[in-house]
């Protein structure tokens, strides 16, 4: 014991005069959990205490942090009936269908408002769409920049064979905000060729401006050097005006900035984004609202009051301390007629633990967005906390940790018992979002809530089954079922109901302890689904999203801000 404590105290000088974060951060883990190491530095234990906090920053951050230059972008929405050709500005974007783009025997836009267009531009629109093989279909763009209009640029987007949907309407924002970006556009405007029989013309408007505010963000606060988007306005023509599209509008841009929240959580990497961090932004969300916010966050010793066993034995092997995330809304002007939970998987970082990721193919090195589930949740709070729908009370639940590799951490073989009592064989350590998910589910239980939707980055097996853009739905409530997709159609998108074979539970069964944390490869998003099933009263109607898919985009190297806009069309739509 002594030698051991005269080789911590000779890494203590070591530490001390060493600028190496590697140093710093092997000795923490080894100080956190020496019993005799308090002697040695009795003498001036505030010292200590404050080198301490200093060596814990420096190994956390890495140096890295957000440029102070950064600025999330700012536009402004207008609503206009007018004549598109008279429109003034930078870039006219207009939404054509495959259907829009016929054109008659003398080679004509059939459409009227191509046909106006065209003509005020000679004809050459007509002869680009043609020479540039431009048919509408959806992801298709051209733009030209001719004189004979008000407008700088004309540029023609596809929605393919037709246009109903919410996602094709956000696409046509998204996609002439990158237009406008390219061109370095201050103001342009959106049309659609052809609105008629479109059944919510301000839903549409709402989509499409929810588009633009995401398809002009670029997230640049890890970078040293970007540039600034010139767009500043967008106007959105031919789709109504007045005060109940202006709200329309204003809850987009609400919406939107939820989801670039959750998309900026999920980018940082895990040396800025620990579990302390992501709880303050959490506490930040409900100090920005505190009108209808408020944040309970739980330390370590309160958990353990709570008998969280299976949440900190995740937690166990990290330096950085596990923090137990509590937002409840309640809604201005009068008490809640519903309560619900949201609960996502708050994994900051995860290595796999002893059965550690390796091999081509496990991701480790984005294993930062394993708390997808989490930026979900506190996005959905952020929106919640600007929109302030009435007559609902809202529970955001997150047990933030890192699952990492340490002497003090748990193993295969370890049994665990969570805070219902029911006891866990850890079969695999790296199927530890569960463990964190179990004590998660009955906290939200125990709030009294009618309804969870819980959401994570659970299995490889949801994405082996859906794909990269499908997001898998667990659930043994219809009604349940029917409210979630039925928001989801509003929000554009996509889930998949997955069936809850209560056969395959055999497989999740110990000789040992009540259950084991995971399965045989087959069917594993659904017998984790099981498993957590465990842990949620029969009298909640539950849902378990596995978002393991569409939480990333390797196509732009960048988190999506997946379900964040479903969850609060789901909330509202359990508004009074």
């Amino acid at each position: 014991m002594v030698a051991s404590v005269v080789s911590l105290a000779s890494s203590f000088i070591a530490v001390t005069s060493s600028s190496s974060p590697s140093y710093s951060s092997s000795f923490l883990t080894k100080l956190r959990h020496a019993p005799s190491l308090r002697l040695c530095f009795a003498v001036s234990p505030l010292r200590v205490k404050k080198h301490m906090a200093h060596t814990i920053a420096r190994a956390t951050l890495g140096l890295t942090q957000i440029s102070p230059a950064f600025e999330a972008p700012k536009l402004t929405f207008a609503t206009k009936e007018i004549d598109v050709s008279e429109w003034k500005g930078d870039l006219l974007a207009v939404g054509v269908t495959e259907k829009d783009l016929a054109k008659d025997q003398n080679s004509k836009f059939e459409n009227p408002i191509l046909k106006k267009l065209d003509s005020c531009l000679g004809g050459v629109l007509a002869e680009v769409s043609t020479e540039e093989d431009f048919t509408g279909k959806s992801g298709q763009s051209t733009v030209v920049r001719l004189p004979g209009l008000g407008s700088k640029r004309v540029g023609l987007f596809g929605l393919g064979q037709s246009a109903s949907s919410a996602e094709a309407f956000k696409g046509l924002g998204e996609a002439a905000a990158a237009a406008a970006k390219t061109a370095q556009a201050s103001d342009i405007a959106i049309v659609l060729a052809s609105s008629e029989g479109l059944s919510a013309k301000s839903c549409t408007a709402s989509a499409i401006a929810s588009g633009a505010v995401l398809g002009i963000y670029e997230d640049n606060r890890y970078k040293s050097e970007s540039k600034k988007p010139a767009l500043k306005s967008v106007d959105i023509v031919g789709l109504g005006t007045g005060p109940e599209l202006e709200k329309k509008l204003k809850y987009a841009q609400d919406v939107a900035a939820g989801i670039i929240l959750g998309k900026e959580l999920v980018n940082s990497p895990a040396n800025v984004l620990t579990p302390g961090k992501l709880a303050e932004e959490a506490s930040n969300i409900a100090s920005l609202y505190s009108d209808v916010l408020s944040a309970k966050i739980l330390n370590e010793e309160q958990c353990k009051d709570l008998k969280m066993g299976s949440y900190l034995a995740v937690a166990a092997a990290s330096a950085n301390p596990p923090h137990f995330i509590h937002l409840t809304y309640k809604p201005p002007g009068g008490p809640a007629k519903l309560k619900l939970a949201l609960v996502g998987k708050g994994l900051t970082f995860d290595s796999g633990g002893y059965n550690i990721k390796t091999g081509p193919g496990c991701s480790i090195e984005l294993m930062k967005f394993d708390m997808g589930g989490s930026a979900a949740v506190l996005g959905a709070a952020k929106a919640i906390g600007q929109i302030k729908p009435s007559g609902v009370e809202v529970h955001f639940i997150v047990a933030a940790c890192e699952n990492m590799i340490s002497g003090t951490g748990m193993r295969p073989g370890d049994i665990v018992t969570a805070s219902n009592g029911k006891t866990i064989e850890v079969n695999n350590t790296d199927a530890e979002g569960r463990l964190t998910l179990a004590d998660a589910l009955v906290y939200a239980c125990n709030q009294g809530v009618d309804k969870i939707v819980d959401l994570a980055t659970l299995t490889g097996a949801c994405i082996v089954a859906l794909g990269p853009s499908i997001a898998g739905v667990f659930t043994p409530s219809d009604d349940l079922a029917k409210e979630v997709f039925a928001a989801s159609e509003i929000s554009g998108e996509k889930f998949w109901r997955m069936p809850m074979e209560e056969s395959y539970w055999e497989s999740m069964k110990s000789g040992v302890a009540d259950m084991v944390n995971t399965g045989g490869r087959q069917g594993g998003a659904i017998s984790a689904a099981l498993f957590l099933k465990q842990f949620v009263d029969e009298k909640v109607q539950w849902m378990h999203i596995d978002m393991a898919g569409p939480v990333w985009s390797d196509k732009k190297r960048a988190a999506t801000g997946f379900a964040i806009s479903t969850l609060v069309e789901w909330v509202l739509k359990n508004s009074s």
